[in-house]
């Protein structure tokens, strides 16, 4: 019996055991396609409906980037800008589920003015979209991605590298105040992640229903979650934790994560910025480079307060901090030249989730250290500083228009 089961083995592999229920439920599908699935005939009209993804303005031009977010495919007949109608042409006549396609609508706009466009297809529906203020869409060039990355500057990295200066400081005051902190960064950490999902959420209302909507935000803060906390569980692999390093191993690691989390953050801050400046409302002012300046300068306190008891050497430490300072400001060049060439409401919900999930993990792995004497988590010292993080963040986020 035995030497029969042992052949029974050789010859059925395990693994072709698991897969054959995959192998009937392929075919099964297969057929259900080929046949065009009988006995299921359509009750009622197509349901249609178009996702205008991005809008393209030249010179007696609209160009709109559409995809197909419903369960039918669409056949744009019409096109009506401001109650009239428009000469247009399509890449393609008919627009499948997912399918993707642009609309180029030969129309004399003027500079500054509001438009309402209508797409009308075969079946009589409309899907409108509506452009606030007119603008010329800047071509992608290198004074282009310049000038974006000159903004990804002033309101990124040279912020967050000026909150980091406050390092002699925080290294040099009472140990209670460095638990403040510690919740001040809680509490900055905290309004970030709520602002990160609250954007995504809004970004992709606006043309990301096709690939989920709203979850696309909460696939992206989960899987941010989990990689975070497999990164810091690697990490903290790597270092002793008992011993005389132990702390500054800890600090370290609570440190990197921070400027992580910050980092996605800014990401998806620089997509916003890139968009705006691409269909135009962006206000290149002063008021808007002190706003956040201003707003992400806490981002750099923020960094530095976990490594405050370090005692790293000097070349070393000022090595690691503008790594950090790195991690956390330069995303935000990079959002900016996703946003401004290549915007997707997709992507853009996708990452400020990513945001606001490693944000959460950042949160989780400093929280225990708040601990006081007594072991008590939310002290009147850390509830203080939470509360003030959360209120200067506002404050400054109030300089803040796009």
């Amino acid at each position: 019996m035995e030497a029969a089961a042992a052949t029974t083995g050789r010859r059925r592999p395990a693994w072709l055991t698991g897969l054959a229920p995959l192998f009937l439920l392929a075919a099964a599908i297969g057929l259900f396609v080929l046949l065009d699935a009988p006995g299921l005939d359509r009750n009622g009209v197509p349901v249609e409906e178009l996702a205008v993804e991005r809008t393209v303005m030249r010179p007696g031009e609209i160009e709109l980037h559409v995809t197909n977010d419903g369960p039918d495919p669409v056949a744009v007949r019409q096109v009506i800008v401001n109650d009239g109608f428009a000469g247009f042409t399509q890449t393609e006549s008919e627009i499948g589920r997912l399918g993707r396609a642009r609309v180029d609508v030969r129309y004399p706009w003027v500079e500054g003015e509001a438009y309402e466009i209508v797409l009308l297809t075969s079946t009589g529906a409309t899907i409108a979209h509506s452009i606030e203020a007119a603008a010329e869409t800047p071509s992608a060039g290198i004074g282009f991605f310049g000038l974006m990355a000159l903004i990804g500057i002033y309101v990124g990295v040279i912020p967050v590298a000026i909150g980091m200066l406050w390092l002699p400081w925080v290294r040099s005051v009472d140990r209670r105040w460095i638990r403040f902190l510690l919740a001040f960064t809680l509490g900055l950490l905290a309004f970030l992640g709520v602002d990160a999902l609250l954007e995504g959420t809004e970004i992709a209302g606006l043309g990301a229903e096709a690939f989920g909507g709203a979850a696309l935000v909460w696939l992206g803060a989960a899987g941010a979650y989990l990689a975070l906390a497999g990164v810091d569980a690697w990490l903290a692999s790597r270092k002793p934790e008992r011993g005389p390093g132990a702390a500054s191993s800890a600090g370290a690691r609570a440190a990197f994560l921070v400027a992580l989390g910050i980092g996605l953050h800014n990401l998806g801050e620089g997509l916003a910025i890139g968009s705006a400046y691409a269909v135009g409302s962006l206000a290149l002012g002063a008021a808007l480079i002190v706003g956040f300046a201003l707003h992400n300068t806490t981002e750099g306190l923020a960094i530095v307060a976990p490594v405050a008891d370090s005692d790293e050497e000097g070349g070393r430490r000022l090595a690691r901090l503008a790594g950090l300072g790195l991690l956390a400001g330069a995303p935000a060049i990079l959002g900016t030249w996703i946003g401004a060439s290549a915007f997707n409401p997709s992507l853009a919900a996708l990452l400020f989730g990513f945001g606001a999930g490693a944000i959460a993990q950042v949160i989780v792995q400093i929280a225990p250290s708040l601990r006081d004497a007594g072991g008590r988590l939310l002290s009147p010292l850390v509830a203080t500083g939470m509360v003030t993080g959360l209120l200067l963040m506002y404050v400054t986020g109030l300089l803040i228009s796009l």
